[in-house]
């Protein structure tokens, strides 16, 4: 048997969880509240309560795997991209049980974990296959023809699709976080509002221009077109049609959104030939983008894979299963490791 405790502290979400010969035992998450307050991660804040968390949700991950310490085989953990700050909590309580027990370490990609999620349970994709992952700070579309060999081929040359609906949220005064209420409230509507789709040559995304379209469309309260930024609706007019129309807004950004992700993903798989099609990342829990990419799936003949919802966000069990497939590998990390906020693959 092969023990693997994996830990994630990436950003807000302390986690922690235990993989036995690819099965997933236990998946421990601790959520921050602290941040509703703010609209947004505040990194300081982030590490102060990683540093409170970490015990007490590891010993909860064991406890509920049935595993004590001396059963694990190696210790996994995300070692880059992610706030700085918080990934040092992980990563030194990591590497400090490692040196303790003589455990392997394993270093985890915290962007490539979200790809294997979809390894987790059954079914699962066959090698090769495209994963289209989203979230609140990546776009990418991935070849992975093995677990240890993946390639981008595809990303944001700017913003992140979670990040266009975050914004989203903000300017229609939902509270943080505000992507899901966008999805919440798109399920009520109509998609009655057209936003352009940005030309960007090859399978590469930009989200920047369609953030500034909805605070233009948003700041004339729809009256006029929404890449000519003409302030003459005030504050109370604004309020008034956000309020009326929230739904039929919600939908329309997230029709334009969804349709970007899927027009870019459906050339990715006829450049590829590939028909092994999955979703990752935070964003994939989004209903619009799943009801859409099942649908695409059935036009086009893909087979097609999501993780469940509690693997799509942030979450330690992708962290575990990716350490599992290392560990096969013998893809060692040395105690020197060190996290990264940003890295490459």
């Amino acid at each position: 048997m092969i023990n693997i405790l994996a830990i994630e502290s990436s950003c807000d979400e302390t986690a922690a969880s235990v993989c036995r010969d690819g099965n997933i035992l236990s998946n421990i998450i601790a959520t921050q509240k602290i941040h509703e307050q703010y609209g947004g991660v505040v990194p300081e804040l982030a590490s102060r309560a990683h540093m409170q968390n970490i015990v007490p949700v590891v010993d909860a991950a064991l406890k509920q795997a049935g595993c004590t310490i001396d059963d694990l085989d190696a210790i996994a953990f995300t070692q880059a991209p992610g706030l700085i700050g918080a990934l040092l909590v992980g990563a030194e309580f990591a590497k400090s049980l490692a040196m303790a027990t003589g455990k392997p370490l394993i270093s985890v990609h915290h962007m490539q974990a979200h790809v294997l999620a979809n390894l987790i349970d059954e079914p699962q994709p066959e090698f090769p296959f495209l994963c289209l992952t989203v979230s609140g700070g990546h776009t990418q579309i991935v070849l992975c023809k093995a677990s240890n060999d993946m390639q981008v081929i595809g990303q944001t040359i700017d913003d992140a699709a979670g990040e266009a609906f975050d914004k989203t949220a903000k300017l229609l005064g939902l509270p943080y976080p505000g992507g899901p209420l966008v999805d919440k409230y798109a399920r009520e509507g109509k998609p009655i509002y057209k936003f352009s789709e940005p030309q960007i040559p090859g399978l590469n995304f930009s989200f920047s221009g369609l953030k500034t379209s909805i605070l233009y469309f948003l700041n004339n309260a729809g009256t006029s077109n929404v890449y000519k930024e003409a302030l003459t609706v005030d504050a109370d007019v604004r309020k008034k049609f956000i309020e009326e129309n929230l739904p039929d807004i919600c939908a329309s950004v997230q029709q334009r959104i969804v349709s970007i992700l899927l027009n870019k993903l459906k050339a990715a798989a006829k450049q590829t030939g590939i028909k092994e099609i999955c979703i990752a990342g935070g964003v994939s829990a989004n209903s619009g983008l799943r009801e859409g990419l099942a649908q695409a799936g059935k036009e086009n003949d893909w087979n097609v894979f999501s993780p469940k919802f509690e693997y799509c966000t942030d979450n330690a069990a992708m962290i575990a299963i990716t350490g599992y497939y290392k560990f096969l590998h013998k893809d060692f990390a040395g105690l020197d490791v060190i996290p990264t906020a940003r890295a490459e693959w």
